[in-house]
């Protein structure tokens, strides 16, 4: 190291000092999470790096399970099921075993499933195209995983899928 070398690059902090490897990291997953189909370029214009550094680090997010897969985001309305709601699901019998999950796990229009502290085990994030079609839906929810069900109509939704950075 030099001595002309800032203190950020000697391990100090320096808001005006070059961005660190994380920094670099945290800004191309954050790239990637808005729009999964950036080409190299596109991303290391943004990052302040050659392509072949930026094709190496995101070869080393995949490698290091930082960066799981890339997926095209649907409309949902567009397709038909403009009706969301979130369901919170209770085992009628907490004797039984707890594999809701793996029972509901063919049915199409849940499209999460979360463990939650609290009353209810699960809550589900399901999509439907209509009220009648929610209703037969919490109908084979009910009978599939013997469970009691609270359900949430989603009015309007302000954002969703925001990238954790």
């Amino acid at each position: 190291m030099s001595s002309s070398s800032s203190p950020a690059e000697a391990g100090g902090s320096n808001p005006a000092a070059p961005a660190t490897s994380g920094d670099v990291d945290r800004s191309l997953l954050a790239a990637l999470a808005r729009d999964g189909r950036a080409s190299y370029t596109e991303l290391a214009e943004r990052v302040g790096l050659s392509v072949s550094a930026v094709h190496q680090r995101v070869r080393r997010l995949e490698q290091r399970g930082l960066i799981t897969g890339y997926h095209a985001k649907l409309d949902a309305r567009a397709l038909g099921l403009g009706l969301t709601a979130f369901v919170a699901i209770t085992p009628i019998d907490v004797s039984q075993a707890d594999d809701a999950p793996g029972l509901l796990a063919h049915l199409p229009e849940i499209e999460a499933c979360h463990a939650v502290a609290g009353v209810e085990s699960y809550l589900l994030k399901v999509r439907t195209s209509s009220t009648d079609a929610l209703e037969a839906l919490l109908s084979k929810i009910r009978q599939t995983a013997n469970v009691s069900t609270r359900t949430t109509v989603v009015l309007s939704t302000s954002y969703e899928d925001r990238p954790p950075l």
